[in-house]
C-alpha cells in the first residue's frame, strides 16, 4: 500500500490508504477514539472503533502520547462536517516512536510565550506558527518566480562583507581571521555591479542591522528583496515595485486561504493591493500630513488625537515616521508610492 498525504485525501474517498505522521490530539474513550493526525500537509480525524480493529491496535491508539510518530491505515470516508471534507476510519496503527509527557501543549499559542519561545523547535508544530511559515514559504517562492519570469538573474551577495552599506552605527562586527568583517546590511553594492554585467539582477537574502529596537518595524535579521536594473528610470522603478507587491500578495491570497484563516487575518486590506497605487510627490504628501495632523487633533477619537501628536514629529522636509505612514495609509486607504524625497 502506497503512502498518501493528508492534503490529497479527497482523491481517495472509499479507498484504503496509509498515512505517516504524528498524533496531534486525541479525544474519546470507551469503545470509540477520535485521533487528530497530522503529517505536515494538514490535519485529519481518524476514527478508531474498538469493534473494528484488533485489541492491541485499539490499546495502542488509546495509550500513545501527543506527537508520537505513527503509521495509520484505514479507509477514507466523505465527511461534510470536516474542513477537509473527509475522515479516516482506522483499521491499523503502527508506532514508530512513542512519546509521553510532551513538554508543551501542542494547541497552545500565547498563554506562556517565554516557554514557547524557549521550545521554538517544538512550537513550530502548532497551528499558528505552522501557518505563518507556510505563508512565508509561499511568499518567498512568489518573489523568486516574479523575477525569474521577467528575466532577472539571481545575484547572491555574501553575508560577510568588508564595509558598511547603510551606516556604521548599525553594523554587526565579526572577527574574520586577522581582519574585521561585518554581517551584511544590504546586497545593494553587489547588485549594482551585477546590473552592469547582466542588465537585470535581483539580490534576495538575509540582511542584518544592529538596531536595539523591539518594534515590529526594526528587526536585527530579515530577508530583503533588492532588484537592480540598468537604465531604468523612476517611473519604471515604481512600476516594478507595484507589480511585485501585487503579484506576491495576490499569490498569497490565492494559495494560503486556509493559513490566513487560521491566523484570523483580515484580508480586506491585502485585497486592496490589486488596485493601481497612487503616486504621490513628497511635497504633496507633506501637505496632506499637515492637514491630517490638524484634522486628527480636533477629532473626538482618542487614537487619532494620539496619532496627531506624532505626525511630522521631526518637522517638514525630514524622513517619514511610523505615524506619518499610518496617517497616509488611513487617508489613501491603499498602497501608495511617494517619490522625489529630498536628497
Amino acid at each position: 500500500m502506497n503512502s498518501v498525504t493528508v492534503n490529497n485525501l479527497k482523491q481517495y474517498v472509499d479507498q484504503e490508504v496509509e498515512l505517516k505522521g504524528w498524533l496531534y490530539n486525541r479525544r474519546g474513550s470507551g469503545k470509540l477514539l477520535f485521533l487528530q493526525f497530522r503529517d505536515g500537509t494538514g490535519v485529519v480525524q481518524v476514527v478508531v472503533s474498538k469493534k473494528e480493529v484488533p485489541e492491541n491496535v485499539f490499546e495502542d491508539a488509546k495509550r500513545i502520547g501527543i506527537e508520537s510518530s505513527v503509521i495509520i491505515r484505514g479507509k477514507v470516508s466523505k465527511d461534510d462536517r470536516s474542513t477537509l471534507g473527509v475522515e479516516i476510519h482506522g483499521s491499523d496503527l503502527q508506532i514508530i516512536q512513542e512519546v509521553h509527557d510532551y513538554p508543551i501543549q501542542i494547541t497552545e499559542d500565547v498563554p506562556n510565550i517565554d516557554k514557547l519561545l524557549d521550545m521554538r523547535h517544538l512550537w513550530v508544530r502548532s497551528k499558528r506558527p505552522h501557518a505563518i511559515l507556510k505563508v512565508r514559504s509561499e511568499v518567498v517562492q512568489a518573489i523568486r518566480d516574479f523575477y525569474y519570469e521577467r528575466g532577472f538573474v539571481l545575484y547572491d551577495a555574501p553575508v560577510f562583507t568588508p564595509a558598511s552599506c547603510e551606516g556604521a552605527s548599525t553594523l554587526f562586527e565579526v572577527p574574520y581571521f586577522d581582519q574585521k568583517g561585518y554581517l551584511t546590511q544590504s546586497g545593494q553594492l553587489y547588485g549594482e555591479t551585477g546590473a552592469m554585467a547582466f542588465n537585470k539582477v535581483v539580490v534576495f537574502g538575509p540582511t542584518f542591522r544592529a538596531e536595539k529596537s523591539k518594534t515590529r518595524r526594526h528587526l536585527t535579521e530579515f530577508w530583503m528583496v533588492e532588484p537592480e536594473v540598468a537604465f531604468l528610470e523612476l517611473d519604471g522603478i515604481m512600476d516594478l515595485a507595484e507589480e511585485q507587491i501585487q503579484y506576491v500578495v495576490g499569490r498569497a491570497l490565492e494559495r494560503c486561504k486556509n493559513e490566513l484563516a487560521e491566523l484570523e487575518r483580515d484580508t480586506t486590506i491585502l485585497e486592496q493591493v490589486s488596485k493601481p497605487f497612487p503616486r504621490v510627490h513628497y511635497e504633496e504628501a507633506q501637505k496632506v500630513l499637515v492637514q491630517l495632523k490638524d484634522k486628527f487633533a480636533k477629532s473626538d477619537d482618542p487614537e487619532k488625537q494620539k496619532l496627531a501628536e506624532n505626525i511630522l514629529k521631526n518637522g517638514l522636509g525630514d524622513d517619514l515616521g511610523a505615524a506619518d505612514e499610518t496617517a497616509l495609509g488611513m487617508h489613501y486607504k491603499q498602497c501608495i508610492c511617494i517619490h522625489h524625497y529630498p536628497r
